[in-house]
């Protein structure tokens, strides 16, 4: 039986892995595990741990890596130690890692330290700021890969990544997306105390290469959110450095029934509140990705998703009170087709095809840069 251990630090990358996880602990040829680390473990956004213990996840092992406001290199480096230890007691044939953060960068260090075959899940994407660096950072650790689409699958070859390493499954996160059983947006509203009929998302991370600006920044995004006279549900940002300028900015909101803050949601009631939005303000990558999937209009702020995607869905806008005032008036009642740019809901069922392949587990440990003929 092959162990497969899942590492995840964020919520955002276990809305990504979850329906991988269920399937592998339904399988009889595979034994499931999960590190667990990163924003999970703080209590400032939750914490999100409690929802996998709910979910029912199974073989959890809870690290805490940092604490609120620890630097990233420090974050990678605890992380490094405490999942090398861990993956000595637990010897697993495969770690999965997910995107671009330092959990995930230190999963991929240890694995390919330690001879342990590494699969990436959604390598080969634009991401911006540090993000950037350490998703292709990933890529070079990582033995398999498992990307969102054909244009991503060219980016990794052009890296030198060996073609036959390369699966095209699209991103996990769809299949949640497209499942029936998602909860409706009467209970989410009530769990959450959402009173709105109608209302945006904004979803607003530091920069962490414009960290100089970010005060400016975010106070314009602060700003035209107020100004525009619109109701928001706003989500806190995640723990890069800077994510406490934009808490200080978020003080604004405060005594303000316009404005809900969370510090978290479940990812399925925030798919169901993405879907039932009239659009999602900032530069989370769900207003990249999954937005589309639901026809639900994006104004993309600033430099962290640009160039990400092309898809119609997705305005652009600098971070300047009056552009994102412009761009909410130019999105008000928008709702365009839906866009599958980035999967169409069978990722899980591809990605078990693939372990249950007796190659994948023959794939070499060493590797060569593959030049482009």
């Amino acid at each position: 039986m092959k162990k497969i251990v899942f590492l995840t630090g964020t919520r955002a990358d276990f809305g990504k892995l979850k329906s991988l996880i269920f399937s592998v602990q339904k399988s009889p040829e595979l034994e499931s595990h999960v590190f667990v680390t990163g924003m999970h473990m703080l209590a400032k956004y939750g914490p999100t741990h409690i929802e996998l213990d709910k979910a029912g996840v199974k073989n959890m092992y809870k690290y805490i890596n940092q604490r609120s406001g620890t630097d990233m290199d420090v974050a990678l480096s605890n992380t490094i130690i405490g999942f090398s230890n861990y993956v000595h007691e637990v010897k697993p044939d495969l770690i999965i890692v997910h995107g671009d953060r330092v959990e995930a960068l230190a999963g991929a260090i240890v694995g390919s330290f330690n001879t342990i075959l590494v699969g990436h899940i959604e390598g080969g994407e634009i991401s911006g700021t540090i993000d950037e660096f350490i998703r292709h950072s990933i890529t070079k650790l990582a033995n398999v890969h498992f990307v969102s689409n054909k244009v991503a699958a060219k980016r990794l070859v052009q890296m030198g990544e060996n073609a036959d390493s390369i699966f095209e499954i699209g991103s996990p996160d769809i299949d949640v997306m497209l499942n029936s059983n998602l909860p409706g947006i009467a209970s989410v509203k009530k769990r959450y105390e959402i009173n709105f009929d109608s209302y945006k998302i904004l979803l607003y991370h530091p920069v962490t290469t414009e960290l100089l600006s970010l005060k400016e920044r975010a106070g314009e995004v602060v700003d035209a959110c107020i100004e525009s006279g619109e109701k928001f549900v706003v989500i806190y940002p995640n723990n890069d450095k800077g994510t406490e300028i934009i808490f200080k900015a978020y003080e604004k909101f405060h005594g303000n029934d316009r404005f809900r803050l969370l510090p978290s949601m479940r990812f399925e009631f925030f798919l169901s509140l993405l879907k039932h939005s009239t659009g999602i303000v900032g530069n989370s990558s769900a207003g990249i990705g999954e937005a589309g999937v639901y026809g639900v209009p994006a104004i993309n702020v600033g430099s962290r998703q640009y160039n990400r995607s092309k898809c119609d869905s997705i305005v652009h806008a600098p971070e300047d009170k009056d552009k994102i005032i412009e761009c909410l008036k130019k999105i008000e009642g928008l709702r365009i087709p839906c866009n599958f740019e980035f999967g169409d809901g069978k990722s899980t069922e591809r990605f078990m095809s693939i372990l249950d392949r007796g190659d994948l587990w023959k794939i070499k440990h060493q590797k060569q840069f593959v030049d482009i003929s």
